[in-house]
């Protein structure tokens, strides 16, 4: 059975964004921060309470070049915002990069390359368990 997913607004994408992609200090970008560089690549008005209509659904109607400009700060294709198969694979990638970014993930990523399948496999499998057993305890995610 396929599981249908659900359509991507344009603000869940817009925050999607926000939460993904993140200053080099990995602290997330501010409505202020961002509307600013969209108002500088396009020349118009793009103000942080705009910007915070759009992340919120209060406002669904943006221009294509307030579009491009946040497409472009981010580093996505305006397609993102268009094409809800795109997005969801785009936001994948970009997470993956974001947990690559962390220092202690990138290191056990770079050394599992060299492991077997069945060594990758009991990597998972341990990675589940301590997952399922900190969920049990309600330990918090580690946050990039």
């Amino acid at each position: 059975m396929v599981k249908e997913r659900a359509k991507s607004t344009l603000a869940d994408k817009i925050d999607r964004l926000f939460h993904v992609v993140r200053r080099p200090d990995r602290e997330p970008y501010s409505n202020e921060e961002v509307a600013k560089a969209c108002r500088e690549a396009t020349g118009e008005s793009f103000s942080t309470t705009y910007l915070w209509q759009l992340r919120t659904g209060r406002r669904d109607n943006p221009t294509k070049r307030h579009l491009e400009a946040l497409a472009q700060f981010f580093g996505v294709p305006p397609a993102y915002f268009f094409d809800d198969e795109q997005s969801t694979k785009i936001a994948e990638e970009l997470a993956l990069l974001g947990a690559l970014r962390d220092a202690g993930v990138r290191d056990l990523a770079l050394r599992a390359v060299t492991l077997s399948s069945d060594g990758l496999d009991t990597i998972s499998d341990m990675i589940d368990a301590i997952a399922r057993r900190e969920a049990g305890r309600g330990t918090p995610k580690k946050e990039g």
